[in-house]
């Protein structure tokens, strides 16, 4: 595991850093997913998709830059033909377009700010990456360097188009990962208010080179409080080539009329990483009896824990549960030049008073670039307990950048 110094606030404001006068950038992908749970590729079994993605980013003054993104989605008449099922929530037939983002930042000395629509990436309110349309949020961040090797974060969170409730964190819709990044079930955008607002502050240090030190504190008007510690430490320069360690706590308060119920979950992380052979890691987390706790406050099941899955979100962070995750990742090179391969094994086990709601995922991998297409494939197998279901899915997913 790679340690690349305030990574994580970086990607909080991505491309309102560099201010160049007439700095005008124009970028995109054009995607297209499959995905079938049948080995007869039987449309019922089986979800498509394609996304147009269009991105803007200029210079307006010395100071200050603006962005803007569209995303469209569309079956290609694919749905009753060879789908029955799309990854975003759509209704299958007609398509959809909106943008996702669309904001203003200025840098004044060390010190930056942000406004409008954006992505972000927090410890419990992130934009997720694993579908074909990402969610994204109407939010203001402000951010200070002017300590040394610290960065201060304070955020306001007004909207997002993620799947979620004022009052519960819920995740449903037509997606294939039981989420909707959005889109109403008639194809229209759908940014709500989030929470009744929502705050967060952080500081992120690394004053000691190997650590970097984060704590997170985050308040969904009325409804939830929760924190989050995390340290990573890159221990090769300890003298320790390739080793790696982590840990993370989190603990959440959720509020209910007059009732509050609090809970808490920590993880640990091993890594080693031998330099264009192979990297591995072994994760460790428990969450406490009371309630769930780790997962993203939008509303979905995924969450920064070190043990979530590759597919399934979700179980690693339920009541009484405890997870471990194996993973190893084995660059093109390595893999007699066919493609990078990724091997992720998931075991969230939850006791029986919680509801045994358990799951074990294997999910294996292939990643190759063909200049700007990137192709993936992807096979996750495995169980889920308590409906006694397997999992046999394969995935194909292809990227064009431009």
């Amino acid at each position: 595991m790679k340690l690349t110094k305030m990574s994580l606030v970086a990607a909080l404001l991505v491309g309102s850093s560099a201010f160049a006068i007439d700095n005008v950038k124009v970028d995109g992908d054009a995607k297209l997913f499959y995905s079938t749970t049948s080995s007869k590729l039987k449309k019922d079994n089986s979800a498509g998709q394609a996304a147009l993605g269009l991105g803007l980013s200029a210079d307006l003054t010395q100071n200050v830059s603006a962005g803007a993104h569209l995303t469209a989605l569309t079956t290609l008449g694919l749905q009753g033909q060879l789908v029955n099922n799309v990854w975003e929530g759509t209704n299958g037939v007609s398509d959809s377009w909106w943008f996702d983002q669309a904001w203003l930042a200025t840098t004044v000395g060390k010190t930056t700010a942000k406004i409008g629509r954006m992505e972000l990436d927090t410890p419990l309110v992130f934009t997720e990456k694993w579908s074909i349309a990402e969610n994204t949020f109407e939010a203001a961040v402000l951010l200070n360097q002017d300590l040394p090797n610290t960065t201060i974060v304070a955020a306001y969170v007004g909207g997002s188009n993620g799947q979620y409730k004022l009052a519960t964190a819920t995740p449903g819709g037509v997606g294939i990962n039981n989420v909707v990044q959005g889109m109403n079930t008639n194809g229209t955008t759908n940014f709500n208010q989030f929470y009744f607002g929502a705050y967060a502050v952080a500081v992120v240090n690394n004053s000691w080179k190997p650590l970097v030190a984060q704590a997170w504190y985050f308040q969904a008007t009325h409804v939830t409080n929760a924190y989050w510690l995390q340290g990573d430490v890159d221990a090769s320069s300890l003298g320790v080539k390739g080793l790696s360690v982590g840990l993370q706590i989190t603990g959440i308060d959720k509020i209910t009329g007059v009732t509050t119920k609090s809970s808490s979950a920590f993880a640990l992380k091993a890594g080693y990483e031998m330099k264009d052979t192979f990297t591995a890691s072994l994760a460790y987390s428990s969450v406490d009896k009371d309630a769930g706790a780790g997962f993203n406050l939008a509303g979905t099941g995924q969450s920064k824990l070190y043990t979530e899955a590759w597919w399934n979100y979700g179980y690693v962070t339920k009541a009484d549960t405890t997870a471990i995750n194996l993973t190893v990742t084995v660059p093109q090179k390595a893999a007699m030049g066919i493609a990078d391969v990724g091997f992720y094994y998931t075991m969230a086990d939850q006791s029986q008073n919680a509801g045994d709601n358990d799951l074990n995922e294997v999910a294996v991998t292939l990643d190759r670039s063909f200049g700007p297409l990137d192709v993936t494939v992807a096979g996750i197998f495995g169980k889920k307990d308590k409906s006694d279901t397997d999992i046999k899915m394969v995935q194909a997913y292809l990227t064009y950048n431009f």
